[in-house]
């Protein structure tokens, strides 16, 4: 009877915890629905430029396997190659076929090459086998290298965000955010003095794990250390404030976990993990709502394609928008606990 008792206590606590009750069921159909909508995709359609080619070819090369692009010189083809409007490219010079590939995406890589080969081989046994050449990487990239850059961020953004929020969430169940609200202090000083504070340790911990997966992992490194460094910063203030932000919607640490199906989650399906080009076209708009889709985009310019300030300052002033948005709810939020 005593342990019916204790049963019932409960069952009742978490009936009447609805927004637990509510993520126990919610949570996992929105994960799984998302990994069907990621995995559930159509295969990829290399976009190929052919400059150069004999007429005999150019038929046999135009089929629905792929996006074929004309070119009438190397120059346009490498051009829309270096803004990855294609994949790759193939030509022939003096009768000996070249293939140039963009080289940043394994995947996409592998795909032209098979397209390519696959064509070559129909034209005769005795077809010259192609030089191959990569615009950024090499055929020792492996995925490791692409996908690198998308995890780096993530584990950043993640630990940040569970750190940063259970921590501020400690700081108010304990009572110290009211004796602070109650003292001279503004809520804008209050926000930016955690947000600093808590900002210390985690750029500490950005800079180590940087440091870490690029000279101890050996992840791919095409661009300046210092880029990558200032990304994973400006990710790391970002699931600074928005931990903390959240932290004032949780009355204790396990409701302040739930947020990580919600927010944190869903963001690794739409950073560039999984191709985004391949998934359905209504969930296009969701990436670039979320600070993740900046961040991955930006390290893997620096870190794959050795891209420099011109190409990343457009994620930099986004991710710092985000950090703003946040900081500027969370004094918003605080307002539930002091009218002034």
């Amino acid at each position: 009877m005593r342990v019916m008792a204790l049963v019932k206590r409960i069952l009742r606590q978490i009936v009447r915890d609805k927004r637990t009750l509510g993520l126990l069921i919610f949570a996992p159909i929105l994960v799984l629905t998302m990994v069907h909508l990621v995995f559930n995709v159509e295969a990829y359609t290399p976009r190929v430029g052919i400059v150069n080619i004999p007429e005999q070819m150019i038929n046999q090369l135009e089929d629905d396997t792929a996006e074929i692009t004309k070119y009438d010189n190397i120059d346009a083809a490498k051009a829309d190659l270096e803004s990855q409007s294609i994949d790759g490219y193939l030509s022939f010079e003096n009768g000996k076929p070249a293939i140039m590939l963009e080289g940043s995406d394994p995947s996409k890589a592998s795909a032209v090459m098979k397209w390519i080969q696959s064509n070559l081989a129909e034209t005769g046994p005795n077809t010259v086998k192609p030089d191959i050449n990569y615009l950024h990487g090499s055929s020792e990239m492996g995925q490791f290298d692409y996908f690198g850059p998308v995890l780096l961020g993530f584990f950043i953004f993640f630990f940040v965000f569970l750190i940063a929020g259970i921590s501020f969430l400690r700081e108010r169940t304990t009572g110290t955010l009211e004796r602070l609200l109650a003292s001279p202090l503004r809520k804008w000083e209050i926000v930016v003095g955690y947000v600093i504070g808590f900002g210390i340790f985690s750029v500490i911990q950005a800079t180590i794990i940087a440091v870490y997966a690029i000279y101890v992992l050996g992840m791919l490194m095409e661009g300046a250390f210092i880029y990558v460094l200032l990304i994973t910063l400006l990710m790391a203030f970002t699931a600074l404030t928005l931990g903390t932000l959240l932290s004032a919607f949780a009355n204790n640490e396990l409701q302040m976990m739930q947020f990580i199906p919600i927010i944190v989650i869903p963001q690794i399906f739409f950073s560039g993990l999984f191709n985004l080009e391949t998934m359905t076209n209504w969930l296009s708009w969701i990436g670039p709502i979320t600070p993740l889709y900046y961040a991955a985009d930006a390290l893997r310019e620096i870190m794959v394609r050795g891209s420099g300030w011109s190409d990343i300052y457009l994620d930099v002033l986004i991710l710092i928008g985000f950090s703003l948005l946040f900081m500027s709810l969370n004094i918003l939020a605080l307002r539930k606990y002091r009218k002034i």
